[in-house]
């Protein structure tokens, strides 16, 4: 027997075993379209725009159906049903981080986002305290806000007018919000040290929104071998590791234990009190990792959101004169914008909750991941499993949202224009693996989004009916198109 026939049996061989293996774990598993061997499904999946089709494949194989996204299957939960009865029903169970290769291999299981069991358990209950004793949800910390809206607005003021990409500017400001809390000083608007980070983290997200990403992310082992963009994502890493690292040292040699001053110092304070435990999780690896963490998602997210605000209010100028006609009531035009002021403004509260249903920012959320083997709907999911949960399919709903294609702040009033909650509201996700900083987001739009429209009048150097509002990507994050905006001074 030749070389090349005994290598053509063994192929032949490994190809029928992983056929067998796929189809007896399938027959347990939710239904879904059947998987080629090796890459699955992958080119059934518009890796440009994923959401949509999941919303294909839930419309042939239901609310719960399995993708072989590469070698491994994943659960997808569509429509708010699963979901509730996955994170809410069954939050423990559910409450792993999913498969993420890329973050996995720069993160090794470090931090908040990305980790998985005791370490998750421990940064994330860690930060949660950390982020409430510094004003999460307070006074102390709306002062803070508020300071930087006012900075946002003089920084605004500078532009005289003329159309301008507000991109960097508004991603100044929630980072400064986050730089507060970490490091406890702010940034100038013009620090090159912050222009470089800044520009860091905006390169971060654009990368992790692209289809090459998702190509690495589902098959991994090309991550080692091939050239492409996420080796950039990994020379950023080592920048920020950089940077971090630089600011933990001068902590480490001014700390007070008496009187700490920001994250780094509790989370120091926390490490020397477990000093002497083996098997403690506070350790310089998890400090960078968390910090990092609340900063990447402190930042980008907000900073993106308000972005597309913007530009969905300059599509929109009725709405606009809406929002500024309540500001107007409520606040005056001299007054400094508080939270107080939101319970009294349904109109601005339902603009903002419409913003955020129909950017749809995290289309299919972070990957989730089972943490025992579980029945489920009848089903049976083993432990370790990814599951990925279609928030698209949550806040895009038809029948909770009429026509959720259209911009529509109604979705959010009722019969008498006081605003009305829905549970179908879930940008941040939901259950035990929901957003972390969702109060100080939630604070940070609202007044950031009022102070700039009681100070500014927006204009779009075109015609409102030619700006375009359709995400440039929509793997990972949604991103708004590039556009100009005139801030002209009321």
């Amino acid at each position: 027997m030749t070389l090349g026939v005994l290598l053509g049996l063994v192929l032949s061989c490994l190809f029928l075993l992983s056929l067998w293996r796929q189809s007896s774990e399938r027959r347990k598993l939710p239904p879904g379209p059947t998987p080629l061997p090796i890459i699955g499904n992958i080119l059934q999946v518009d890796l440009k725009d994923i959401s949509k089709s999941l919303k294909n494949f839930s419309k042939v194989y239901g609310s719960v159906f399995t993708l072989y996204l590469g070698r491994k299957p994943t659960v997808v939960l569509h429509g708010y049903k699963a979901l509730k009865e996955a994170f809410i029903d069954l939050g423990d169970e559910f409450a792993g981080r999913g498969n993420f290769p890329v973050a996995e291999k720069i993160g090794k299981g470090h931090g908040i986002v990305f980790s998985n069991g005791r370490t998750w358990k421990e940064m994330r209950r860690f930060s949660l305290m950390t982020l409430r004793n510094f004003g999460m949800g307070k006074r102390s910390i709306e002062d803070r806000v508020q300071e930087e809206a006012r900075c946002l607005v003089e920084e605004l003021r500078k532009s005289n007018g003329s159309p301008c990409d507000p991109t960097f500017i508004l991603a100044c400001a929630p980072c400064n919000v986050i730089c507060s809390i970490i490091f406890q000083n702010r940034f100038d608007y013009k620090d090159q040290e912050f222009h470089n980070f800044m520009n860091v983290l905006n390169e971060n997200i654009e990368i992790l929104s692209s289809p090459w990403m998702q190509i690495c992310n589902n098959f991994p082992a090309i991550i080692d071998y091939l050239p492409g963009r996420h080796r950039q994502l990994f020379k950023n890493f080592t920048f920020t590791k950089h940077y971090f690292s630089s600011k933990i040292t001068e902590h480490q040699e001014s700390l007070d234990i008496n009187n700490p001053r920001d994250f780094i110092d509790c989370f120091l304070i926390k490490m020397e009190q477990e000093k002497n435990n083996p098997k403690t999780e506070f350790t310089h690896e998890n400090l960078f990792f968390s910090a990092a963490d609340l900063f990447a998602a402190g930042t980008e997210t907000t900073s993106t959101t308000l972005r597309y605000s913007l530009l969905l209010l300059l599509k929109h100028p009725d709405v606009t004169a809406k929002v500024q006609k309540e500001i107007d009531h409520v606040i005056g035009r001299h007054r400094t914008p508080c939270m107080e002021d939101r319970s009294h403004m349904p109109y601005t509260d339902a603009v903002l909750h419409e913003v955020q249903r129909f950017v749809d920012l995290l289309p299919n959320n972070l990957p989730h991941a089972v943490t025992c083997d579980i029945k489920f709907r009848n089903y049976f999911i083993p432990k370790g499993t990814t599951v990925i949960a279609s928030l698209s399919s949550v806040l895009h709903d038809d029948k909770e949202f009429p026509n959720p294609e259209r911009f529509d702040p109604g979705h959010f009033l009722d019969e008498n224009g006081k605003f009305k909650k829905s549970d179908y509201f879930v940008p941040f996700s939901t259950g035990k693996r929901n957003c972390v900083g969702e109060g100080l987001a939630r604070m940070e739009l609202f007044l950031f989004l009022t102070t700039i429209l009681q100070s500014f009048n927006l204009r779009s150097p075109i015609d409102p009916n030619d700006l375009d509002v359709t995400p440039v990507n929509n793997g990972f994050v949604s991103l708004p198109p590039e556009f100009q905006i005139c801030f002209i001074p009321i």
